[in-house]
């Protein structure tokens, strides 16, 4: 076995390693070639910043890389099942962290599904620290005819109260090929996938809040959605949206940890 950088030729094979080693996923992951490609050009991936362990043209481990500045972000690392508990998941990780510092990053990021105590662990001894809790949720709201917010305006990012997480982010949305539509008005607005029902956005303006704009946001992005509501990674620690959501009907799914490591 050979561990190597990986390129953009390598797509076909980072595909199939992907399937294979999330096959058996807390959470089940099978995107196609396409939702996969799209996946990763949102959260940034660099091939040449990413490593893969090769068994002849066989990819069986891997740690997919994102690059936003002086951020690196693990989009994924995974082993196939064949192949694990072989030391694979650790050796593309250091492999990583050195293509990393190689490229001028100093903060490497990732997300870990809190019930995977074994990755939690690896990410622990690789020197990573927990920043905070992420909780995902379900919303399925019956699309209707929502009343009109307006035309869609900029929020200010002083108007959000915690930082969005990576995928999450306007970098991270500037980069989206998939069709977003924003909703709202000069007092907020919202961020909807329609194809996924992904919402990674939603801001309601300070002076405006409680006066009803958030669930007509909502209600709007459900409409242009057409489809239930992900919303994935919300900062646990701001207790507002988390009312927000469970007063609008939302459901808690997984909760996950965004571990940092300094390089």
């Amino acid at each position: 076995m050979v561990i190597r950088t990986l390129t953009a030729d390598d797509a076909a094979v980072v595909h199939s390693a992907f399937l294979e080693a999330f096959s058996d996923y807390v959470v089940p992951l099978a995107p196609t070639r396409e939702q996969l490609g799209e996946m990763l050009t949102r959260r940034g991936y660099t091939p040449e910043a990413s490593a893969g362990v090769f068994e002849g043209e066989r990819l069986v481990a891997f740690t997919l890389n994102g690059v936003d500045g002086e951020w690196g972000y693990d989009s994924g690392t995974g082993v196939v099942p064949s192949h694990r508990r072989a030391g694979l998941a650790r050796r593309v990780m250091l492999e990583s962290m050195r293509l990393l510092r190689e490229r001028g990053i100093t903060r490497y990021a990732l997300e870990v599904l809190e019930a995977n105590r074994g990755a939690i662990a690896l990410y622990e001894s690789l020197g990573f620290i927990v920043a905070r809790g992420l909780q995902c949720w379900s919303l399925d709201l019956r699309a209707d005819a929502a009343e009109d917010t307006g035309e869609p305006a900029a929020v200010p990012a002083s108007d959000r109260d915690i930082a969005p997480s990576w995928q999450n982010s306007d970098a991270s949305l500037s980069r989206a090929r998939d069709r977003h539509v924003t909703v709202g008005g000069r007092d907020g607005s919202a961020i909807v996938f329609p194809n996924t029902g992904d919402l990674p956005q939603l801001v309601v303006r300070r002076g405006a809040r409680r006066r009803g704009v958030g669930t007509r946001l909502i209600h709007a992005a459900a409409t242009a959605s057409g489809k239930p509501l992900r919303i994935m990674n919300i900062d646990e620690r701001n207790a507002g949206i988390s009312q927000f959501l469970e007063s609008a009907g939302a459901i808690r799914t997984v909760r996950q940890l965004e571990m940092i490591r300094e390089l």
